[in-house]
């Protein structure tokens, strides 16, 4: 008997012409498919004309269920897993499956696809050479406090995803945890790949203001640049003069624009004043731009 696959395959997120060939190919092909919701997964596979018997694979009944989609593969059926989108095992069941597959020597077979947070991750601007992903945020609590320090102290961009009821409360939180964290650019990407995805771009600061009027539907990644080399080298600015705080910023690569506004954001003070420090400064002329 020819041994079995179990194949993760990631679903559209919103658009359907981002199905791959190959995703159909499999659907087709698999003897059963496992979905985190059926009635939605049949509205996919109706609207490519495919018929293929599902099960249920739900983070209320994934644990008796791998059991039983483990011994399937075991006796030589192709198993297919869904998620509603995306890709299954991020944010959605499908560790504890892929787990017992790897231990009873199952070879797992990823059918790659969209993916809401590395598509906002790459439209942001920021630098993503590394990243970090950290699913829904906790809502309240220690857990809250505790992510909120974590991302203050991150060097690394963050992405996450959140509901659009409690948005403005989370932008509201980063934005008064420090003036470090809300000096920050950040990206709010929602509805990615569907019909009305909007991008918002700025600093925490600015979003937070930007959108607490605004009513935002829809599902929504944030993205936050990471604490950059000067903020973590200028962390005793305390001890340091407006003025040598500039320098130290100006010659880290910042335009003076750019780092009588940090200044000023750090220090929460008028960038009226920061400015009339600034003057005295001489720099290359691109560095006034």
């Amino acid at each position: 008997m020819q041994a079995a696959k179990l194949y993760l395959c990631g679903t559209p997120i919103g658009n359907l012409d981002d199905v791959s060939q190959r995703l159909l190919d499999t659907l087709k092909n698999v003897d059963l498919i496992a979905c985190e919701d059926t009635r939605r997964s049949q509205k996919l596979l109706n609207y490519f004309s495919i018929k293929k018997k599902m099960l249920s694979y739900h983070e209320h009944n994934e644990k008796e269920r791998s059991r039983e989609l483990i011994q399937l593969l075991k006796e030589g059926k192709d198993i297919a897993l869904v998620s509603d989108a995306g890709m299954p095992g991020v944010s959605d069941p499908g560790e504890i499956l892929v787990k017992k597959a790897v231990a009873a020597g199952i070879e797992v077979v990823p059918i790659p696809g969209p993916s809401a947070f590395l598509a906002a991750l790459v439209v942001s601007g920021l630098d993503i050479s590394a990243f970090s992903f950290k699913a829904f945020i906790p809502r309240s609590g220690k857990k809250r406090q505790q992510f909120l320090e974590e991302l203050a102290l991150a060097k690394d961009t963050t992405a996450f995803y959140e509901s659009p009821y409690r948005l403005k409360d989370t932008l509201k939180d980063l934005s008064q945890f420090s003036a470090e964290l809300a000096s920050r650019q950040a990206v709010v990407a929602r509805e990615i790949t569907k019909m009305h995805e909007e991008k918002y771009y700025g600093t925490v600061a600015e979003l937070e203001e930007r959108l607490q009027n605004q009513e935002i539907k829809g599902e929504i990644v944030v993205v936050v640049a990471g604490r950059s080399e000067v903020e973590a080298e200028s962390e005793g600015w305390e001890d340091l003069s407006i003025l040598e705080h500039l320098k130290l910023l100006i010659e880290s690569g910042m335009t003076k624009k750019q780092a009588i506004k940090k200044v000023a954001s750090l220090r929460e003070l008028p960038k009226s004043d920061v400015y009339k420090e600034a003057v005295v400064i001489s720099v290359d002329k691109d560095k006034f731009e």
